[in-house]
């Protein structure tokens, strides 16, 4: 099967199978202390942030979807239209299709097209620079889109369950290091859907990545969506494999001096107050945008808009009357994600 017919299969999944993992991303373990003296007006919150530099309206960005199928352009398409009308960063889905195929080349540029002025992510799978890709790839992808930063997927578990997995992952952080320092934009390292631990922090950190995203578990579970194409077998006991987002973050956040994004199973503006709460920069979502994004750019808006509404209101009841006074409020965290953290010497 061809990368474009893949990525057609994965959308198509996506759209009409349940694929979140089986398990919880951990945001109902974390709650924020409520103020009931908040001492702030509601609409004098100011949710404006930098992003990797860049000013954006709200902690908040599209995170990568998809790709290299002409199917795909439509969606892209519907997200960099609300990218643009928002002022949020996007990311584009894995770009190698369109490094391999000039003719896939297409669904990824119509992303600058319609975000002239947005914060654009480019994509390549670090597993690729293993595999022959050298820095001259990162650039071409990141020139592709006109992009701002690129992003390096990790994703370990989805090639060990995929049939055309590549899971020769030796070197691999060598090569990343070798992209960090031959770019001249921001590098980015994302999971997706397994997370980051503290120990693979630190060293991404020390490789010269600009920023980590930590790709958690507890949203789109990509050994959930292989196990529809026919590995279901081999993937079955890796539905609930991964670190919790909460987890990651949490992880993540307290052990590197980088910026720390969150995504894997954001759900609303009450997870995004939570994350940032715990250390996060910014949040990203995917999978509900995807939905709406077959549709049209007005539905990908509105679901980012509720995000925002729900974010300011929680912003509200805990006192903040920015980001950086959220970053600061009190979270408590409770449950299996206290468990988790206290065992590995993260909560004090």
């Amino acid at each position: 099967m061809s990368i474009s017919e893949r990525k057609l299969d994965h959308i198509r999944i996506c759209l009409n199978e349940s694929v979140e993992a089986a398990v919880s991303a951990g945001f109902e373990d974390v709650v924020l202390v409520h103020r009931a003296l908040p001492e702030v007006d509601a609409e004098s919150i100011d949710l404006r942030t930098s992003f990797m530099g860049r000013e954006v309206s709200m902690p908040l960005f599209i995170a990568a979807m998809t790709g290299g199928h002409p199917e795909a352009e439509k969606i892209n398409r519907n997200l960099a239209i609300a990218a643009q009308e928002l002022n949020i960063p996007l990311g584009v889905g894995s770009q190698r299709a369109g490094i391999e195929k000039r003719e896939l080349v297409r669904s990824f540029t119509v992303a600058r097209k319609h975000a002239p002025d947005a914060f654009l992510i480019a994509n390549l799978g670090a597993v690729q620079f293993c595999r022959g890709f050298t820095p001259k790839e990162a650039q071409r992808a990141v020139e592709m889109i006109e992009a701002d930063a690129i992003a390096l997927h990790l994703n370990p578990l989805q090639e060990a369950v995929q049939r055309e997995g590549d899971t020769q992952f030796a070197g691999v952080l060598e090569r990343i290091s070798e992209v960090c320092e031959a770019l001249d934009v921001p590098v980015i390292v994302k999971e997706t859907g397994s997370g980051i631990c503290a120990e693979d922090a630190l060293r991404l950190q020390e490789a010269g990545v600009s920023a980590i995203d930590v790709g958690g578990a507890g949203g789109t579970s990509f050994a959930v969506v292989e196990s529809y194409r026919g590995t279901e077998q081999l993937a079955k006991n890796f539905l609930s494999w991964g670190i919790p987002t909460v987890v990651s973050l949490v992880e993540c956040a307290r052990s590197v001096a980088i910026p720390v994004f969150a995504t894997g199973g954001v759900r609303s503006g009450v997870d995004i107050a939570k994350a940032l709460a715990l250390g996060a920069r910014a949040c990203g979502v995917a999978l509900p945008l995807l939905r709406q994004a077959v549709k049209g750019a007005e539905g990908v808006m509105e679901v980012l808009r509720t995000y925002e509404r729900e974010l300011r209101i929680a912003m509200f009841l805990s006192g903040s009357r920015d980001v950086e006074e959220l970053s600061r409020s009190k979270a408590v965290v409770l449950g299996r994600c206290r468990e988790w953290l206290s065992a590995r010497g993260m909560l004090g």
